[in-house]
């Protein structure tokens, strides 16, 4: 459900209150209750009894979600369930919220459950609408939602375009469980990156050498996508420059997709002056054909191929050399070889990092494809800290952590 490198482990014995009203996405808030239950996340619910028409109590209840309340004045509740959410969950999450609902949040009208406990509640609210194209623009549901998104603790999800459930095209469908889910950690988060620009480089390069045929590496640009996800979970504004990979990254996330290394090298150096701080675990090719052929090289040509190759540019020592006063630099060092930390010091010297980030590829569980990794921890002043096997998410926190005291 949730791919497993981008997995987290920060959220353990947290509790997410779930609002759903009457809506055919409604059902999607199933999936999105295991994915936080998944993430050690505890989850309640309240159901309108519009939402009650298309999934049930039971339902959430067969799926660990407790307590599951349906109304105002249940016989099951205590006489203080609608401030129950305010002093027991993190977050308050209204999946699917139609425009009726919207509409009484945004008036202060607690006529249900669900209506009065949200505006009861003290934390944040996130609200992700679903309707009709029809519904979403008319003047009344953009005024809603206007007024909602000035409140300091509210925030509203733009909903997706596509084709709804009655045909109509537009937008106003549910966005991607992936949105939700991480939106909904982003809420949960301390805030301690926002304010902070961010720069990632992730993935491998390819140099061809033909126009089918080209240099390159396995990186698979996980590890790249868990720290700009955790960044960005975090409030960093963050932009990617992105080898060949379909990694997937928050929508809000910048993203320049290039190939070669020469155009990661321009890309980075001609933005880098913007940054606060620069993360570089892109797999560059060290070298490239010193000349591409024009045409496909045949194969009956095989016994005569030789290939001559030239190097390319250092990226991340033009930018340790280009790193003004206030600027952090980080580096990746990928290694086979057994003295990870002597490798590490010299490469964080050589380069002028802050702190360098080293792991064995030859080691289970580490290195390219793996959805999680080892990693060995080195800032300039000295400090290290060996990391364990953990996913590469739970490893990008662990990351900023320590940008964040370098």
């Amino acid at each position: 459900m949730i791919p497993q490198h981008l997995t987290l482990t920060q959220y353990q014995g947290r509790r997410v209150h779930v609002g759903i009203s009457g809506s055919i996405a409604a059902y999607k808030a199933i999936d999105v209750c295991r994915a936080l239950q998944a993430t050690g996340i505890e989850t309640s619910a309240v159901l309108t009894a519009a939402g009650a028409r298309f999934i049930t109590k039971w339902s959430l209840e067969a799926l660990g979600v407790d307590p599951v309340q349906t109304s105002m004045f249940s016989r099951e509740n205590s006489i203080f369930a609608h401030l129950e959410p305010g002093q027991n969950a993190s977050l308050m999450l209204i999946l699917p919220a139609t425009a009726n609902t919207m509409a009484k949040l945004a008036a202060g009208i607690a006529d249900n459950m669900l209506t009065c406990q949200a505006l009861a509640f003290p934390g944040p609210l996130l609200i992700v609408p679903a309707m009709n194209p029809n519904l979403w623009f008319s003047p009344a549901t953009e005024e809603n939602v206007v007024r909602l998104s000035r409140r300091e603790n509210v925030r509203v999800m733009q909903p997706e375009s596509g084709e709804m459930a009655c045909g109509d095209l537009g937008r106003g469908k549910l966005p991607p469980l992936l949105d939700i889910y991480f939106q909904a950690l982003k809420s949960l988060s301390k805030q301690d990156l926002s304010g902070l620009k961010i720069l990632i480089s992730l993935g491998p390069t390819r140099e061809f050498f033909d126009p089918v045929r080209f240099w390159s590496n396995p990186s698979s640009g996980m590890m790249g996508a868990a720290l700009a996800l955790t960044a960005w979970i975090r409030g960093a504004k963050v932009r990617c420059v992105c080898g060949p990979t379909d990694v997937w990254l928050p929508g809000s996330v910048e993203r320049q997709d290039v190939i070669s290394a020469r155009e990661m090298y321009e890309s980075c150096l001609d933005c880098w002056p913007d940054f606060d701080i620069g993360c570089f675990c892109a797999a560059v090719s060290d070298f490239r054909p010193k000349t591409a052929m024009t045409q496909k090289f045949k194969k009956a040509s095989a016994s005569g191929l030789s290939v001559e190759f030239d190097s390319n540019p250092d990226i991340l020592k033009a930018l340790g050399e280009n790193k003004r006063a206030g600027q952090r630099l980080v580096g990746f060092a990928a290694e086979s070889e057994p003295d990870l930390l002597v490798l590490a010091k010299e490469k964080l010297d050589k380069k002028n990092l802050d702190l360098i980030c080293a792991n064995k590829i030859n080691e289970p569980g580490t290195g390219f494809t793996q959805p999680t990794n080892s990693m060995l921890l080195l800032n300039k002043k000295g400090e290290s800290r060996q990391l364990p096997l953990m996913s590469k998410a739970d490893i990008g926190w662990q990351i900023w952590d320590w940008t964040l005291k370098t």
